[in-house]
């Protein structure tokens, strides 16, 4: 992504609605050359344009949760794809790095099936003709567009894949990784019975927070991905946790 998008989606995150005519002058560009850039912007899905103003979505949902720290977010999904092959079967969890995991996947491979309990992930990559999507059913939440309950267990009981990659909410040693949902968290743990490795991708400011409820891994092996940023004490916890760490 070019520099001055990022600095756009930068000034959108501390101010959350900017005038596109303050914009194009804050970056030194014409409002015409804004507004494509801006356009570019909507068609991935990171921001909202509206009678000459550009604004992120609510950071409760999938699509504003995209825009923050964008470009972390990006390395690190391109990290992840260095362990899936074409032609493999994978599960992806709803979050943010998951679905940017998703689109390199569809740019970047052919063949590739994602198991998925996101709506939102199954809406995101639905123009690429290199991936095959199979929606787990379940009770839609519509803020984080993915599905929860029951159903998700028993959909994915007629699976098994080598590796599933989930996001998190936060971390700690005493939790090991955490979310803020409770039905999210369980179907976590039911998709990773069915997995060989979790893999889970997260920014590494998340290692300062914890969630209030523990993503069950049962005994899988862990895999982390997350930016160079880790704090030297998080990387401590994860290895005495056996836990792999990557940073991209």
């Amino acid at each position: 992504m070019p520099a001055r998008a990022n600095r756009i989606l930068e000034i959108l995150t501390e101010r959350t609605r900017v005038e596109v005519a303050e914009l194009a002058a804050r970056l030194g560009v014409s409002q015409v050359t804004m507004r494509k850039d801006l356009a570019d912007l909507e068609s991935r899905g990171l921001i909202k344009r509206e009678h000459g103003l550009a604004f992120l979505q609510s950071t409760d949902n999938v699509e504003g949760r995209l825009a923050y720290h964008y470009e972390e977010k990006l390395k690190i999904a391109r990290r992840a794809i260095e362990y899936v092959h074409d032609g493999d079967t994978i599960m992806i969890e709803s979050g943010s790095c998951c679905a940017l995991l998703a689109a390199q996947l569809a740019d970047a491979f052919h063949n590739v099936t994602i198991i998925t309990n996101s709506a939102f992930i199954a809406g995101y990559v639905r123009k690429s003709n290199n991936v095959q999507t199979i929606l787990l059913g379940g009770i839609y939440q519509k803020d984080s567009q993915v599905m929860v309950g029951p159903l998700v267990s028993h959909c994915v009981e007629g699976f098994y894949v080598d590796l599933l990659f989930v996001g998190t909410d936060g971390h700690s040693e005493r939790t090991g990784f955490t979310n803020s949902d409770q039905m999210r968290a369980q179907a976590v743990h039911d998709m990773a019975i069915h997995a060989e490795r979790v893999m889970v991708l997260t920014e590494s400011e998340k290692f300062s927070r914890r969630g209030t409820v523990p993503l069950d891994l049962g005994e899988r092996p862990v895999t982390a991905i997350t930016d160079n940023r880790i704090p030297k004490d998080a990387r401590a916890k994860l290895a005495r946790k056996g836990i792999e760490l990557v940073t991209a």
